[in-house]
């Protein structure tokens, strides 16, 4: 690895700049869901055995260099120090005064880094004004690592730096998925938009050996192959795109796994009468939301001679029952050859994580990540400046 881990780093007596992504949802001042949290104890806890003053950095929604009550991180200490099992000091204002008062082994948390437009902008000056409140910087947001802000590559390269334990377990399981995977690589791509997942689609043709599109994307695909997908959601103006793309992957042998068969409805809605028909036979007045039995056999019979699958997005309207079983199906299938350790599978995105859980196979994947554009940007092959910046 060309990044240095937790264990390489001094961190007896030292203040610790921790970047945590603590992003979570709250409702009426509480939080809803933790677990963002929780999977930067391991971190902070190690730090604090190590000997270590963890402070901890973070944003919370977009407040764009405004101070905005509302956005406020204070609102999750509670839950953070119910996580961590110890009591967490909340800094606003004078940084440098409150985190001279720290003694070892208490963990403080400042507030909202995005209040200050110095940390969007990745301005050298917020980021020294950071880097003098501590002596080794650890960078264990992966989720934010797609963004060059103050916090996440300036500050990097003002202090000893470090991955964190979520970092480097993250990069390890993207390095395994797609970096240096065994073969055959599956990808499983869905979501709406085509014109959302160019560059990824663009990246992938050339690294995995199948490529399965579902979700509205498929509609898009079938359209350009001359089909009628009715009133399907498509990008029309996207058909020659997806051609191109189509001719990519028959140029680097990736075999592209479009729905054989499709469920189909005359309305969006839990519960719709639906009916399964070929996919080149979808009535003028229906919409595809679903992919049909036949495909996800065919996926399941793609995916036992794979050694690896990377997953972002669902294969229909995964919401609303019946439009959730070809999703659920396929995952199960994953989830299966991963128990049996014939498969590593990784998947990431908010619709994708979502999925999973609602499937209950997301204990069994190899590993789910919890990043949102930093997975997707790391699926299309683009540099992360929060990664580059300790690889430096």
């Amino acid at each position: 690895m060309a990044w240095k881990a937790l264990d390489d780093m001094d961190l007896k007596g030292k203040r610790v700049l921790v970047r945590v992504d603590i992003n979570v949802p709250v409702e009426g001042g509480r939080v809803t869901d933790p677990t963002r949290i929780r999977r930067i104890v391991p971190t902070v806890n190690d730090i604090v055995k190590a000997g270590g003053t963890p402070i901890l950095l973070a944003h919370f929604d977009r407040p764009k260099g405004k101070v905005v009550p509302g956005m406020s991180l204070e609102q999750v200490v509670p839950a953070l120090s119910q996580e961590l099992g110890r009591d967490v000091v909340f800094i606003d204002g004078d940084y440098g005064s409150r985190v001279s008062a720290l003694g070892e082994g208490e963990v403080a948390l400042l507030e909202n880094l995005r209040f200050n437009p110095g940390e969007e902008s990745n301005d050298k000056g917020f980021a020294e004004r950071l880097a003098s409140l501590g002596d080794v910087y650890v960078n264990d947001a992966f989720s934010a690592a797609h963004r060059a802000h103050a916090s996440t590559e300036a500050l990097a390269h003002l202090l000893p730096a470090c991955a964190g334990r979520l970092m480097a377990e993250e990069l390890g399981a993207l390095e395994k998925a797609l970096g240096n995977p065994e073969r055959p690589v599956m990808a499983i791509v869905g979501g709406a938009k085509v014109s959302t997942k160019l560059d990824l689609l663009g990246n992938l043709v050339r690294k995995v050996n199948h490529l399965v599109i579902g979700g509205g994307m498929a509609n898009t695909f079938l359209a350009a192959q001359g089909i009628d997908v009715g009133k399907s959601l498509a990008e029309h103006d996207m058909t020659d795109t997806a051609r191109e793309i189509l001719d990519k992957a028959d140029e680097a042998g990736c075999e592209i796994i479009l729905p054989h068969d499709v469920v189909v409805a005359r309305e969006f809605k839990a519960d719709a009468e639906s009916e399964v028909v070929d996919a080149k036979k979808c009535p003028s007045d229906a919409m595809i939301l679903d992919a049909g039995p036949e495909s996800v056999e065919r996926i399941g019979k793609a995916m036992s001679g794979c050694r690896t699958l990377i997953w972002n997005g669902p294969l229909g309207a995964f919401e609303i029952q019946p439009f959730d079983a070809a999703t659920n199906a396929a995952a199960a299938i994953a989830a299966e050859r991963t128990r049996s350790g014939e498969l590593v599978s990784v998947a990431g995105g908010g619709d994708t994580v979502s999925a999973l859980i609602k499937a209950g196979v997301a204990e069994d994947f190899t590993y789910i990540s919890s990043a949102g554009g930093a997975f997707l940007e790391w699926m299309e092959g683009k540099t992360l400046p929060g990664v580059a910046a300790l690889e430096s």
